[in-house]
């Protein structure tokens, strides 16, 4: 069954991202530092790679500090026409594009960025990148190391995320992404790039929280109001302190 080839795979991945567990701590520990300081675990995808950064902040067991970067004219809305995949592709490799981009964002040097870009070619991801690491954030890239040791750089300055990080997280998905092999179909079906972001993010989340934790700086995360002790105000007390976050660090810019 191919299905069952599917979760084969995917076992397969998760045992492979266990050897991640080190640099998630590293990764962890920074992102705690920027939030116990009030300030942001700033997020940036593109194409499918935006996924991550809207599964981690605003959703159930997502807690104030991330902060989604995102640009709708580099997600995929549509199919075609207008915010068409053919559109969004052409324009994540544009070089210039990002920088414009970026005019409406606000960071600060105590912030960190993490990047979502499983080929870590494309102009859109590294120079967000670059722009963090000029700016003086900490730079987090979650890529395929397999994609970034055997794949040419397509950027004009000749990097990919993984050359500008400070610290990478690697997926463990070969370049081709998809796994299962159909017959008479030419190339893969069955993409696992996604899954293994969901759980690197979701891994972090967790692990950032109990750092904090153990510092003494508990998280209020969303939580679903169905759970028995959630009371009918906590949503919106997250809500107010994301709102309070965004005034107070915008006031420093």
């Amino acid at each position: 069954m191919s299905s069952l080839t599917y979760f084969n795979e995917i076992q397969s991945l998760l045992g492979r991202l266990d050897g991640q567990q080190e640099n998630i701590k590293k990764a962890a520990e920074k992102c705690a530092e920027a939030i116990k300081s009030g300030n942001w675990v700033r997020m940036f995808g593109s194409g499918h790679s935006v996924i991550p950064t809207m599964d981690c902040f605003p959703r159930y067991g997502g807690y104030v500090g991330w902060y989604p970067i995102m640009d709708p004219r580099l997600m995929w809305t549509t199919v075609s026409g207008f915010g068409g995949a053919e559109e969004l592709i052409w324009l994540e490799r544009q070089e210039g594009y990002a920088d414009m981009f970026l005019r409406h964002n606000q960071w600060n040097a105590q912030d960190v960025c993490i990047v979502f870009s499983h080929g870590g070619q494309n102009a859109a991801p590294v120079e967000v990148a670059q722009a963090a690491k000029r700016d003086g954030l900490f730079v987090i890239a979650v890529t395929s190391m397999e994609n970034h040791n055997n794949r040419a750089a397509t950027h004009s300055t000749g990097q990919k995320i993984g050359d500008v990080a400070d610290l990478v997280l690697d997926n463990c998905v070969s370049p081709e992404d998809a796994v299962v092999p159909i017959e008479g179909v030419i190339g893969n079906v069955g993409g696992t790039s996604t899954v293994s972001v969901i759980l690197l993010i979701q891994s972090l989340v967790a692990e950032t929280a109990a750092i904090l934790s153990k510092q003494g700086y508990y998280v209020k995360p969303f939580a679903s109001p169905n759970v028995q002790g959630i009371s009918k105000t906590h949503n919106d007390e997250v809500n107010l302190e994301f709102r309070a976050r965004v005034k107070e660090t915008n006031s420093r810019t």
